[in-house]
């Protein structure tokens, strides 16, 4: 499939969806000539969401950090985030009693404080969980998950209860050929240990699509054929904005390598609509 240019297809579309990791920034951060192609873009009076499977941030963090590294005028509402979801289903589902998470105390103090007691899978009683009413995997980057993985799936042994993926990614990148494993791919080992299927957020699954597709009408009149998706993975991004109707655009600056792209699209059979190089060009 022949390259194109980003900014060429991006004017024949009212609404942008892009993800975070990889299409915006990277392992050394804010990928260098981003915010001018942000600021063309609201020139063009384009809609801009940013879809990313972080769970580990809100709304404003999210917005803080893209500030932090170089990253300007994002607001709030233009970051839609997998433990947003996650956080809204647990609101509506779970009143009472506690949450059990494997993840880090920093995730865990954004994704549940709306009232509920959470508690880290290190600190579970196996003897004592009748008031645990909720299991959630939650992310973030540098975790050392192996620790909790063997009691993780004792307590599920133990307990019926509902089991909430925050981030549906099986892995990250750390370096330029390098990735490490995050909390989808976990979970995902825990579910064939277990025999089990959990709830999952994030892309490539529907409601984050629906979630910002609905977001942006509040404030506007869009079909699905006005919105361009543009990730640079395959199994999430480009998957999952197939599978919600939109036109998709693959970049090859994050997890998707120019050398490998067409074994990739191949041996998946998931078909971007266009591939460019990056945002940039």
């Amino acid at each position: 499939m022949d390259r194109v240019s980003f900014k060429e297809i991006a004017k024949q579309y009212k609404a942008i969806f892009v993800d975070s990791y990889g299409v915006l920034k990277n392992h050394n951060g804010l990928i260098e000539g981003v915010q001018p192609v942000i600021d063309q873009l609201r020139d063009e009076k384009k809609t801009i969401r940013v879809l990313t499977n972080d769970a580990s941030r809100s709304q404003e963090q999210q917005v803080e950090m893209f500030t932090s590294l170089g990253l300007s005028g994002l607001k709030d509402e233009e970051i839609i985030t997998s433990g947003m979801l996650a956080r809204h289903f647990l609101e509506l589902k779970v009143k009472t009693g506690k949450i059990a998470y494997l993840g880090t105390p920093n995730s865990a103090g954004y994704f549940l404080q709306y009232g509920l007691e959470p508690i880290p899978v290190a600190d579970i009683d196996l003897d004592n969980v009748d008031e645990i009413e909720a299991f959630v995997f939650l992310d973030d980057e540098g975790f050392n998950w192996e620790e909790g993985i063997n009691k993780t799936v004792n307590f599920l042994r133990r307990k019926n209860l509902p089991i909430i993926v925050a981030n549906s990614d099986k892995y990250y990148p750390i370096s330029k050929n390098d990735v490490a494993v995050a909390i989808g791919g976990i979970s995902r080992l825990i579910e064939s240990v277990l025999s089990q299927k959990f709830i999952r957020f994030g892309k490539p699954d529907s409601q984050m699509f629906m979630y910002a597709f609905d977001d942006i009408n509040k404030t506007g009149l869009f079909t699905k054929s006005d919105i361009l998706m543009v990730g640079d993975t395959l199994h999430t991004d480009i998957l999952g904005g197939n599978k919600f109707g939109l036109k998709t655009l693959l970049v090859l600056s994050g997890n998707t390598r120019p050398e490998s792209v067409e074994m990739k699209i191949n041996s998946s059979g998931i078909i971007p609509d266009f591939i460019s190089d990056s945002i940039l060009t």
